[in-house]
């Protein structure tokens, strides 16, 4: 495995992470789930992602109980605070109240005594952005986290942030995570180039698409009954990519992936380590033997004509942005 800073951090974390979006506390039980972030570990993943709303919370009870079998100081821990936890009115957003609160139950639910990394899950308009930085700012001043970033800003949310760390003398923000994959790649236009003039590093969810980019799916045929897709539950989230346009692409993605001798989610996973800004790209896994594969992708090395190749099947399907 190996690790990257980020951002213009000091702390590095590998270029691989592992999350728990729509699986820990959900639709993997918790002995899989737990044995997964263990593969991970033993492989050289320091990076794990999850964050409160992960299914109410389990999907931190099970991160934090699977943690514990290391040490503290061997892992970096990400946790994320902004969609409901409540009924009520302050039980949600990135109010001072809410960050605080959040950030005392993260901590319990994870069973750790401070965050390496606390995200703003989304944008707050209702709460002056400098009320959720000075409230960030305080936790790192407690102790109860380290660094803090955003997750799916835009471009002119980032910029403002920023202006308003250093016009207060607040710590900066370090890190963005947002979607990035073969597929869908609006932040290249604006949110890269602000973070990185701003030494923001993107820690990328979904660079898999949500499966797509395994092969899986095959255009003119049905979903096959043992993926995600064909879960109720959760297909609402990848249902915006299946169509026989974006998966006859991804076919052709996959025989340059078969020519290279690798698996299409290798190739995936390998061509985000190779896009500027990104520090670390955060893979779910359901079983271990997933997490094995996707860390291989590590240790490709894609060259300038595979590169070039890649993109002009991806040009063809530039602007595709999935409803998740």
């Amino acid at each position: 495995m190996k690790y990257r800073r980020l951002g213009n951090s000091g702390l590095k974390i590998s270029e691989i992470g592992l999350g728990s979006w729509l699986t820990y506390g959900e639709t993997v039980g918790n002995q899989n789930a737990i044995d997964c972030i263990h593969q991970a570990y033993e492989l050289g993943i320091n990076f794990f992602d999850t964050a409160n709303a992960y299914n109410g919370g389990e999907a931190e009870k099970v991160v934090g109980e699977a943690l514990k079998s290391y040490s503290r100081e061997s892992y970096v821990l990400a946790t994320k605070v902004f969609f409901p936890m409540g009924d009520g009115p302050n039980d949600r957003g990135l109010s001072r109240k809410h960050i605080i609160e959040q950030c005392d139950a993260s901590l319990k639910r994870l069973g750790v005594d401070y965050l390496d990394l606390y995200q703003c899950h989304r944008f707050d308009e209702e709460t002056p952005t400098e009320e959720t930085l000075r409230a960030l700012d305080d936790l790192v001043q407690q102790g109860k986290i380290l660094y803090y970033g955003v997750s799916e800003w835009t471009a002119v949310q980032i910029t403002d942030a920023v202006h308003i760390t250093k016009e207060k003398n607040l710590r900066p923000l370090i890190s963005n995570q947002p979607i990035y994959n073969m597929l869908v790649r609006y932040i290249e236009k604006e949110v890269l180039p602000v973070s990185e003039k701003a030494g923001i590093g993107q820690v990328v969810f979904s660079p898999l698409a949500q499966g797509i980019l395994t092969g899986k799916y095959k255009p003119g045929q049905e979903i096959p009954s043992n993926t995600r897709a064909a879960n109720e539950n959760i297909n609402r989230w990848i249902k915006s990519y299946l169509n026989d346009e974006v998966l006859e692409r991804v076919a052709r993605l996959e025989g340059i992936a078969n020519d290279l001798g690798l698996k299409l989610s290798q190739l995936a996973v390998a061509w985000i380590l190779r896009q500027p800004g990104v520090s670390s790209a955060i893979v779910g896994a359901s079983h271990p033997e997933q997490v094995i594969e996707n860390v291989k992708a590590s240790e490709v090395e894609l060259s300038n004509d595979v590169l070039t190749e890649i993109e002009s099947v991806l040009k063809e399907i530039d602007g595709f942005v999935p409803i998740w």
